[in-house]
């Protein structure tokens, strides 16, 4: 599926309080799970996402470093919850509050990821917003091999200015 060719566009679409998107990939991050939710949300068929890398509902209005966090926490095998805003196949979009975490088979060996997602607070999202927009324009601005330290720099100068760890951040606003 080539992602280039969607175009997004300003329709936004909203998550149902009784929503939950649930998908599982393997330790790449391909795609191996998806419940109708996702189906839905994603635009996609259940054929389509089957075998592709999750990033296929990623929005270009998401800093690569919130996935480079989200990748370092599952690489110490921590959970991680997090704001995401994802495109579906039409070019519209919608946000997320989502929590990944390892899946662990019953030795303990991490074989997978499982995501759940549910609608977020609807509060937070102007905030994540701004922030997200400040950390895009930093990326742009610093280019492809500097895009990660300068974007990671305002997330990491914002916790400092809250005196909050980035758990901390998420939790206040999701519970707004």
């Amino acid at each position: 599926m080539k992602r280039k060719d969607i175009i997004p566009t300003s329709e936004e679409r909203f998550m149902r309080e009784s929503d939950f998107i649930v998908s599982k990939t393997d330790l790449t991050g391909r795609i191996i799970y998806g419940n109708e939710i996702f189906i839905e949300f994603s635009g996609y068929e259940e054929h389509e996402l089957l075998g592709s890398q999750h990033n296929i509902v990623r929005h270009p209005d998401m800093p690569r470093v919130v996935f480079k966090l989200l990748w370092d926490y599952l690489a110490e095998d921590k959970e991680i919850f997090a704001f995401v805003k994802n495109m579906s196949k039409d070019g519209s979009f919608y946000w997320v509050f989502t929590h990944v975490a390892p899946i662990l088979d019953k030795n303990k060996a991490k074989i997978g990821y499982s995501s759940v997602r549910r609608m977020p607070n609807p509060k937070a999202i102007p905030i994540v917003t701004d922030v997200y927009k400040s950390m895009l324009d930093a990326e742009k601005k610093a280019g492809a091999k500097d895009a990660m330290a300068a974007s990671g720099a305002i997330l990491g100068q914002l916790l400092k200015d809250k005196g909050v760890t980035y758990e901390q951040l998420i939790n206040v606003l999701q519970t707004l």
